[in-house]
């Protein structure tokens, strides 16, 4: 008996101890059990106390009454599978007739009080079917991404949900997006893990960073043209148009509009036409959009249209041409001139991390999920890399990217430099390598260097 009593206080001291320093290890080792066991003991008193059941058929209530029978209890939604993952259980739910996927959402705090969880959320999976995701910890606080992740073709994993998954960015769902944050905020993390992601894929990056290249030069090997002024950003993006012209008129003689083709072989974008005749898709970075929008002379005022004109361009037309645009940025509001707003109803993927006005919360979410304006402008200062992500669905998550380094950036970029497409029209914007300064910016990209 005392060796048992001696073996049962290591166990709990262990799992206290898990708990504390590893919650990750403590849930796997743990938690998952005792979770799963709390969750099918409490259900039914816990969906009747949530109002989440509907009373029994008549039928059932008039069968008790003829035969004597006690009457039935009011029934819950039927749990059609009981899933562990390595962050918490994933529930799916069958409704019963007169329930709605609502319900479920809005006793998502009540559920994670009454089943002891750190979060729930929930999602339909087609009509009457939910997915109730249950984390049992902060999955938030230190991000670990899974080792195996799903591979797609232009679709990289960058971050974490609040809810264990994983967050992609898939851009042939949402071709363009906008990513906010004020200085310190993790926005630079975010899209280092963004390049990261891309470096082993075989897609072309072009970089405009207007901070003297401070951000983006140093993964200059694995960029196939780069810009540091507003003045070279200008004519990078009128090749960038030129290049999209080019690859639309590839598409219509490729297009094979016959009687005898099927549908599902014309081609309408790049995706459709042959490997061998497939242009290679870029991906274009700004990291910080109001350098380019702002101006004090008539002469920048030209060059701020004209910049502006081209983004618009190609946030329109851009994506059957294979050229997807990431828009970053500490700032973003109406205030930045004419063609903003309209830059930013063609941008569908929405990320903003910390924020230090409402505006520009409203600017990234007003017009999509309007209840998300106020969890982005909430977010601590010292969350680092937290982010509210969301698209044009409405739909918004708590995400958190890993702290990846500068320098772990630039390793897997130098890795994969072999990687990076050499296009003819943007050739003048590629960055040279020096033997004295490192990675500088090709002689037309900078007159200095010429």
């Amino acid at each position: 008996m005392t060796a048992f009593t001696v073996a049962l206080v290591l166990v709990v001291a262990a799992a206290g101890l898990l708990r504390w320093r590893r919650p990750a290890w403590y849930w796997l080792a743990f938690g998952v059990t005792l979770a799963a066991l709390r969750v099918l003991v409490r259900y039914r008193s816990v969906m009747d106390a949530c109002g989440l059941t509907v009373p029994p058929a008549r039928w059932r209530l008039a069968l008790a009454r003829a035969t004597n029978q006690p009457i039935p209890e009011p029934r819950p939604p039927r749990i059609r599978r009981l899933r562990p993952t390595r962050t918490g259980l994933v529930l799916r739910l069958k409704l019963r007739p007169g329930q709605d996927v609502f319900d479920i959402a809005a006793a998502s705090d009540r559920l994670r009080h009454s089943f002891s969880m750190f979060g729930v959320t929930s999602r339909e999976v087609r009509s009457g079917v939910v997915e109730v995701r249950m984390t049992g910890y902060d999955v938030l606080k230190r991000v670990q991404m899974p080792a195996e992740t799903e591979a797609l073709p232009m679709r990289v994993p960058v971050a974490l949900r609040e809810d264990g998954s994983v967050h992609y960015r898939d851009y042939r769902a949402m071709p363009h997006a906008l990513t906010l944050g004020a200085t310190e905020s993790g926005k630079s993390v975010y899209q280092r893990n963004l390049v990261a992601g891309l470096a082993p894929l075989d897609v072309a990056l072009v970089g405009i960073d207007c901070k003297q290249g401070v951000e983006l030069f140093p993964l200059a090997r694995r960029f196939s043209a780069l810009a540091d002024s507003p003045d070279t950003a200008a004519e990078l993006l009128d090749a960038l148009v030129a290049r999209m012209a080019d690859v639309y008129r590839l598409i219509r003689t490729q297009q094979r509009i016959t009687v005898d083709v099927p549908d599902a072989e014309i081609a309408a974008d790049i995706w459709d036409l042959p490997d061998e005749l497939r242009p290679t898709p870029v991906v274009v970075l700004v990291d910080e959009v109001a350098e380019l929008a702002l101006y004090a002379t008539k002469e920048e005022e030209k060059r701020r249209d004209r910049i502006i004109t081209a983004l618009v361009r190609l946030a329109q037309l851009g994506r059957a041409a294979g050229i997807y645009l990431e828009i970053c940025g500490q700032r973003f509001g109406s205030e930045l001139g004419k063609g903003i707003t309209m830059l930013r109803a063609q941008l569908t993927g929405r990320t903003a991390h910390r924020l230090n006005d409402e505006t520009s919360a409203n600017m990234a979410f007003g017009d999509i999920a309007p209840d998300a304006v106020l969890a982005a402008i909430q977010i601590p200062a010292e969350l680092r890399g937290l982010a509210i992500a969301g698209d044009a669905s409405g739909g918004w998550h708590r995400i958190r990217a890993p702290h990846t380094s500068l320098r772990q950036a630039v390793n897997l970029c130098n890795r994969y430099a072999d990687r990076t497409p050499d296009l003819p029209e943007l050739a003048p914007f590629r960055p040279t390598t020096g033997t004295a300064t490192g990675l500088v910016p090709s002689a037309k990209a900078s007159p200095a260097t010429a």
